[in-house]
């Protein structure tokens, strides 16, 4: 028999209503992926430290220049008042601690004439390891017009102060490191 003959529907119209079902299905299931992939994302609060340059010009062009996306992180809103000067990122798969950057610090105490910097991407750091022994270190530019401070959870890697030593490097110009004195 043959669909001329009346007996069901035509052939155009059954690819038709099955090529319109499998679309739903797959929309449905891509929706669903996407939400359970990408949790609603809690602000992230910041205390206030002194960064008494926080508020200048070299610090509100590195905010306006970082990346959305570090890697697995993803740029997190603050909660209100949120420090100047200051961003954070917080994983994507919402769980684990922030990467927080903080513009326009005063020198680290740490930071003194012999002290070891590192070298990434043309950007000066000199790094510190948590006192609290849980893993986090927090990593200061040495050579910009302002301290930039950059604190990693343990789990984060290189990655992020990759690219963020790109994003310095083109925002900031570089100067000379001005250590403090050795006490």
């Amino acid at each position: 028999m043959n669909s001329q003959t009346g007996d069901g529907p035509p052939r155009a119209a059954l690819i038709a209503a099955l090529v319109i079902a499998v679309g739903a299905v797959v929309a449905v299931v891509v929706a669903a992926a996407l939400l359970q992939r990408s949790p609603a994302q809690e602000p992230v609060a910041l205390t206030g430290v002194p960064a008494p340059q926080a508020d200048g010009p070299e610090c509100r062009t590195l905010i306006d220049s970082l990346p959305e996306q570090i890697g697995a992180y993803r740029r997190a809103q603050l909660v209100d008042p949120a420090p100047a000067g200051a961003a954070a990122w917080q994983p994507e798969d919402a769980g684990g601690e922030a990467l927080v950057l903080r513009c326009g610090l005063d020198r680290p105490a740490e930071f003194v004439v012999g002290a070891p910097v590192q070298m990434v991407d043309a950007v000066q750091w000199f790094q510190i390891e948590d006192q609290a022994g849980d893993g986090r270190s927090t990593w200061f530019t040495v050579d910009r017009p302002v301290y930039v401070a950059l604190t990693l959870p343990p789990e984060a890697g290189s990655e992020p102060i990759q690219l963020i030593s790109s994003t310095i490097a083109q925002a900031l110009r570089a100067t000379r490191p001005d250590p403090g004195p050795i006490s």
